[in-house]
């Protein structure tokens, strides 16, 4: 198995949501955002509505 799971209905730690932000800043896309914190498409998604983050649709 991969040591490398999705956080399956943790939360957010303030890091994560920081490094969100900044990620969502730089215009990455929901995938790579997802990927890099390790967190599936969807959580992050929610994440962002909810701390008033937008992320941008890929192109």
């Amino acid at each position: 198995m991969s040591d490398k799971l999705a956080k399956h209905k943790q939360p957010w730690k303030p890091e994560e949501l920081q490094k969100l932000q900044v990620l969502a800043g730089k215009g990455k896309g929901l995938k790579e955002i997802a990927k890099a914190l390790n967190r599936t498409e969807e959580s992050t998604k929610d994440a962002a509505r909810q701390h008033g983050m937008t992320i941008s649709k890929a192109r």
